[in-house]
């Protein structure tokens, strides 16, 4: 059993830990920048344990996490169609995102966890659809 003044130091350190995570807000809209069908921004970088809130500024959208573009061991997410969500990324990489609904029009998005992201070429290797794939150019040049 930790001393009190042990398990104190623990419970500063998680909640000052806790105090550095921020949120981004991205929203999903049938015609904003880059076109129709899109996410903005469709571009974020953010830290280990920051949060983005997807918010449906236009009904009938969602954000799913694309199989295969995220780092291993991150977990799937998928929010319910026109529900505002927030998901928490805890993992460095890259993940990408889609709107389940509107993916065939070319909704994407990228989502940057961290300063150097491992999975880059793993997920620029996801075969996407012609739409999607013109969306993630330059997306993808965005990644530092």
């Amino acid at each position: 059993m930790p001393r009190p003044a042990t398990l104190f130091a623990i419970l500063l350190i998680g909640s000052i830990t806790g105090a550095n995570a921020s949120e981004v807000a991205i929203k999903t809209l049938n015609s904003g920048p880059g076109g129709m069908m899109v996410f903005d921004p469709a571009f974020v970088k953010i830290q280990p344990g920051d949060t983005v809130r997807f918010v449906p500024a236009d009904k009938g959208h969602n954000a799913e996490l694309i199989k295969g573009m995220a780092p291993e061991g991150a977990t799937p997410f998928k929010t319910v169609v026109g529900k505002e969500e927030a998901v928490t990324f805890d993992k460095p990489g890259l993940y990408g995102i889609k709107c389940s609904p509107h993916y065939i029009m070319g909704m994407v998005g990228l989502v940057q966890v961290g300063d150097r992201p491992e999975n880059l070429e793993a997920a620029r290797a996801v075969p996407q659809n012609k739409l999607a794939a013109k969306r993630f150019e330059p997306l993808f040049e965005k990644v530092q």
